[in-house]
């Protein structure tokens, strides 16, 4: 996702007078330009960088909306708003069967040690941001223990 993309729908959300999804990518603007400013990035915002805040911001507001009591129906509504206005930003990520294609295609020698710290330091240098790290975790532990039968 490209930085000017983000501005540019937030501009159509306030001529169309959509106050929660101006907010909501408001709120991804205004991180993203926070990290690039911690980072030293401030001109020149790669597009690596947006797609990371917004997988974070995504994590974010997924989990506001699980710890959100169920009785605050207004609040969860609101959440889930900017969840739903955030995702459609977020990168399509892998799912298990391409990690686990990739997997054993480009790291076969690394799994074939069975050392899993080892292969994951491997793997997510390559596969970050392509895949969620769980679903990586889940697969690369799958295959440890399928080489070791």
């Amino acid at each position: 996702m490209q930085m000017d993309q983000l501005q540019k729908d937030m501009i159509a959300a306030m001529k169309a007078h959509d106050k929660d999804r101006k907010d909501a990518i408001s709120s991804v603007i205004q991180a993203i330009k926070k990290i690039a400013i911690d980072e030293g990035h401030r001109d020149d915002i790669s597009e690596e960088l947006v797609n990371r805040v917004i997988q974070k911001e995504l994590k974010s507001v997924k989990e506001q909306i699980d710890t959100c009591p169920d009785d605050r129906t207004e609040l969860k509504k609101e959440y889930q708003l900017r969840y739903d206005v955030i995702s459609e930003y977020a990168p399509k990520l892998l799912s298990s069967e391409e990690v686990e294609t990739i997997l054993k295609d480009k790291f076969a020698d690394v799994i074939a040690t069975k050392n899993k710290g080892q292969i994951m330091k491997t793997v997510m240098a390559e596969l970050k941001g392509k895949a969620d790290g769980k679903v990586i975790n889940e697969v690369v532990a799958k295959l440890c223990n399928y080489r070791k039968r």
